[in-house]
């Protein structure tokens, strides 16, 4: 970011005008875009999905005022990276669930709460969330989840263990486990 972008960005911030804030970090499957509002983190792009896609619907979604802002991220930047380098187990980050609705909502706030280390199946989910018999409805939660990583749906298996869908494909899904030290059907 050059230094009159970050100046646009600071300026913005302290008059209150920045409703989102965006920026990119480094993982070990690629480029994560990561956006945040005051209330908390609430979006993280997986590498194989378009930036651009992403900030388009965040500003139809959330706030036109949507802006590059890395300091704004630095924290979950910093918990992503100890994350991916096997330091941290539990992430200490205000969520905005904004972006999900009702049952979604429910089943992801389920999902946020499976342990490092464990995995629960969609029937599981479904059951936390209220509805035993929405387990078609507790995978689509996952395939739409807004903060993947942080809201681990990557430790959302099919019963028997086999893994199921994700939205970062399937060997992101399995290296997630593995790092966690999860071996899963395939």
């Amino acid at each position: 970011m050059n230094a009159e972008l970050k100046h646009f960005a600071e300026r913005a911030e302290a008059e209150g005008l920045l409703d989102v804030a965006y920026a990119t970090t480094d993982s070990p499957f690629g480029p994560l875009l990561l956006a945040t509002t005051r209330r908390g983190l609430i979006r993280i792009n997986l590498p194989n999905y378009d930036p651009e896609e992403t900030l388009e619907e965040l500003a139809t979604h959330v706030s036109p005022r949507v802006l590059e802002a890395p300091a704004r991220l630095d924290n979950a930047r910093r918990q992503l990276d100890l994350y991916f380098a096997g330091k941290l187990t539990e992430f200490e980050l205000p969520l905005d669930w904004q972006l999900s609705k009702d049952f979604r909502r429910r089943a992801l706030r389920a999902i946020a709460r499976i342990p490092y280390g464990q995995t629960r199946s969609y029937t599981q989910i479904a059951t936390s969330a209220g509805n035993e018999r929405a387990v078609r409805a507790a995978g689509t939660a996952c395939g739409s989840n807004p903060i993947p990583i942080v809201v681990p749906c990557h430790r959302v298996l099919r019963s028997g263990g086999a893994l199921g869908g994700y939205g970062g494909g399937l060997p992101m899904k399995e290296a997630l486990l593995e790092m966690e030290g999860v071996r899963s059907a395939k």
